[in-house]
């Protein structure tokens, strides 16, 4: 027998939604993003929005028509393959990257503007952090009443005082446009959106979300599917209106940090010139909390995938994850954000074009025709995207630095596309 959600709870499971989503990326890029872009502001809000809200929402719906697994969306793609995928997602947004992100960017924000930054600090930090997210990961069955009932509602409400501050009292006016953002606004703004981790999050999040569901006793596709989208709308709206008042507090700081190199050191020009000391420990206690909810998601998603497939426990899989997070996060915030950058613009064409793929998988007599190679070609142009910043003499890599659109790191685009169209011509001459 299925159930139904009432109003309220659906209402709650958006939040619990939002919550998951707004983690270190969510809070920290906007800020340098309305601090450097300057009169572009706007614009590269857009690209920003576009990558870091609409590809998320649009990826969590075509999760949840497959139950909220990678691994079933990439069945086109084969077994195996997908697998791959799905593995490099799961460990790119949780123990990886996202994670220890989480970590140290509430560190940065919270804990070394009071006590001063040092290595060993962090490591203290980290390992109380970490003991904390595998202590609340260990009860899954519990997420929608420890996030949706008490932390969500703690979190949306500490991001309400800080974004009505950004909108009534600005620190200031904007500084003139770095380069980059005078050059190429709405495309460093796409870039941006990408290092929020959303897209690949939403992968990741869908089956816990699903998941939080079905522990009300719902199991029917098309209701698993259509809450998923309410949960998603919901969230979406949040991060629209959260994302656009960051925008807003770092464009009005440019006098205050005019050389910020992250988002934190925006943050915290900002809370401390307008609150003062108090608004240090406001910020700290907002960070902790939005940090530790996206992580206590991504532990608790990690260890329900691999569970699937290693010979472990998921309580042991939840130790595994959140130590390994624990040990990486001690590489500091700026390495982490400088590493991800070319993992991440590799790996986004393809799982990108898969979830949009997804949405057309009946138009095609053989899936595995159209995905496969829109895919690899994706992949393949992501790879030569993410190589050219940092290896300038192979001739491959001057020669692309030509194609359409690679000034704004989106020369994946073309080919791919024209890769589609190709294999859906094929498609139709081979049949079934």
């Amino acid at each position: 027998m299925n159930h139904i959600l009432k109003s309220k709870d659906i209402l709650v499971l958006g939040l619990m939604t939002f919550a998951l989503f707004v983690g270190a990326g969510n809070i920290i890029f906007p800020p340098i993003v309305g601090l450097q872009s300057g009169d572009y502001v706007w614009i590269a809000a857009v690209g920003f929005l576009i990558t870091a809200v609409g590809l998320p929402v649009i990826t969590l719906i075509a999760l949840a028509k497959v139950g909220g697994r990678i691994d079933e969306l990439s069945t086109p793609i084969g077994r195996k393959a997908g697998l791959l995928l799905a593995t490099i997602c799961y460990l790119s947004v949780g123990p990886l990257f996202a994670m220890p992100r989480a970590a140290t960017v509430s560190f940065e924000l919270g804990i070394a503007p009071l006590t001063g930054s040092n290595d060993v600090l962090l490591l203290i930090y980290s390992i109380l952090y970490f003991a904390m997210v595998i202590a609340v990961s260990m009860y899954p069955g519990k997420l929608i009443d420890i996030v949706g009932h008490i932390l969500a509602p703690v979190k949306i409400f500490a991001l309400s005082v800080l974004s009505v501050a950004a909108i009534l009292w600005p620190a200031g006016t904007h500084i003139p446009a770095i380069k980059i953002y005078q050059e190429t606004p709405f495309a460093s703004g796409c870039i941006n959106g990408y290092l929020t981790m959303d897209t690949i999050g939403a992968m990741v999040f869908s089956i816990v979300i699903v998941n939080a569901i079905r522990s009300r006793g719902i199991y029917d596709k098309h209701l698993l599917t259509r809450y998923t989208i309410w949960a998603g709308l919901i969230a979406s709206i949040g991060l629209i209106l959260v994302y656009l008042s960051l925008f807003a507090l770092g464009a009005s700081s440019g006098q205050l940090v005019p050389v910020a190199q992250n988002g934190t050191e925006v943050l915290h020009a900002y809370v401390q010139y307008t609150f003062g000391n108090i608004g240090s420990l406001f910020l700290a206690a907002l960070i902790f909390i939005a940090c530790a909810v996206t992580a206590i998601g991504l532990t608790c998603a990690s260890a329900e995938f691999f569970v699937q497939y290693l010979p472990l426990s998921y309580r042991k899989l939840v130790l595994i994850v959140g130590i390994t997070a624990m040990v990486i996060s001690n590489l500091g915030m700026n390495n982490l954000i400088h590493i991800s950058i070319p993992i991440l613009r590799i790996i986004y064409p393809p799982c990108i074009f898969l979830v949009i793929l997804s949405f057309t998988v009946h138009w095609w007599y053989k899936a595995a025709r159209v995905f496969s190679p829109v895919m690899i070609i994706s992949l393949l142009f992501g790879i030569l995207d993410a190589c050219k910043d940092f290896i300038s003499n192979v001739h491959i890599l001057h020669w692309i630095q030509y194609w359409p659109l690679s000034n704004q790191n989106l020369d994946w685009i073309l080919p791919s596309l024209l890769m589609w169209i190709a294999m859906a011509i094929y498609d139709r001459k081979m049949g079934v």
